[in-house]
């Protein structure tokens, strides 16, 4: 005999029952938990995924000035101008990816 849980409509395991009979078989509940564990590790590789890019950005912007100097000190002039002129866009667009995170950062720890 299979174990069945009863449930309240309004419940947040209401999702949990498939086939809408108003019970939580065995079944149901290993797939309800298995379909939350894979959220919840979806969620969690988002946010690293998320945490790598931002710091791959900060670190961008702090070695692009040293890019600049290097192709200057290499004797490269012409990089080093191509670089100067290219840096506005490259610091906003940078900009915006961090603060992008960090907003949505903010925005999702005021709604917990």
């Amino acid at each position: 005999m299979t174990k069945q849980i009863t449930v309240d409509s309004d419940g947040s395991l209401a999702k949990a029952d498939i086939n809408g009979d108003g019970h939580i078989s065995e079944a149901e509940l290993k797939m309800h938990l298995e379909f939350k564990r894979k959220e919840m590790e979806d969620a969690d590789a988002m946010r690293d995924a998320q945490r790598n890019m931002t710091w791959f950005s900060l670190w961008g912007m702090l070695l692009y000035p040293v890019a600049i100097v290097g192709t200057t000190m290499a004797g490269i002039g012409e990089a080093a101008v191509v670089l100067s002129s290219m840096a506005p866009t490259y610091f906003v667009a940078v900009a915006a990816v961090v603060a992008a995170f960090f907003a949505k950062d903010a925005i999702t720890s005021n709604r917990k």
